[in-house]
């Protein structure tokens, strides 16, 4: 009997391999997937690894230049916090900009990373928030802001207070976060040109790091750092030829 079975337990094993071969490889920040792997998981990680203008970057020898101001049009639309399993994201609603030299990209989402994972001048800092938008054509913009140790954040508490545990976990907020109060004060910036810190680690995004830090409390850092159970900072990567102007 058990032969007439093998037809079906052969095509139950090619199903398997072939669903198993659809799926992207895991990377992470640990073990084999960790990010000096990310390049050899996948082809379409590749630039990962042979990319010349990868991001994140230690900020340093910055160059004087004429950078027109950030027209920021931020209103409250952070309405769902997401654990991915490599980051804790605040999803946004539409009608969120900025604006620079008239070429205007979409907020879409808010993210954080512990420890930071661009420096400045060599300083780590105690955690990031990447802002990221898109415009009509898909090219990306991510304002970046570092946060120090200090008091607590009442806007990132929004999002934190229902921060999921769980990988795939997800939780609507009560209160939208508006990610204008989680930008400083003071909009001056660093500018270049980088990636996504993460795989596919494609190039050609327009980086804005803001000069002026924010702060947060040591236990909010922390309840970030122990929900995602280790740091998810990929490495520094070259500079290469690029200059970061302020």
């Amino acid at each position: 009997m058990a032969y007439k079975l093998l037809p079906t337990i052969i095509a139950g094993l090619l199903a398997s391999a072939a669903s198993h071969a659809s799926e992207k490889p895991h990377w992470g920040y640990t073990g084999h997937g960790s990010p000096e792997h990310w390049g050899e998981l996948d082809p379409a990680y590749a630039t990962c690894a042979s990319g010349k203008n990868q991001s994140p970057i230690n900020l340093t020898n910055m160059v004087e230049g004429d950078l027109p101001a950030l027209k920021i049009d931020f209103k409250a639309g952070g309405n769902e916090v997401v654990n991915n399993g490599h980051t804790i994201q605040v999803k946004y609603a539409p009608g969120s900009t900025i604006t620079v030299s008239d070429q205007s990209f979409e907020l879409k989402q808010l993210h954080f990373h512990a420890p930071s994972e661009n420096t400045i001048e060599g300083h780590t800092f105690p955690m990031e928030a990447h802002f990221v938008h898109a415009d009509k054509e898909g090219n990306l913009a991510v304002i970046t802001v570092m946060y120090e140790i200090g008091t607590t954040n009442p806007e990132l508490e929004k999002a934190w207070q229902y921060m999921p545990h769980e990988v795939g976990g997800t939780h609507a907020l009560s209160e939208q976060v508006d990610a204008a109060a989680l930008l400083p004060g003071d909009h001056d910036y660093y500018r270049f040109n980088g990636s996504l810190t993460t795989p596919p680690c494609s190039e050609g995004v327009n980086w804005f790091v803001m000069k002026r830090y924010d702060t947060a409390s040591l236990e909010q850092i922390d309840a970030f750092s122990n929900t995602m159970h280790h740091a998810n900072n990929r490495p520094v990567q070259p500079i290469n030829a690029r200059v970061v102007i302020q």
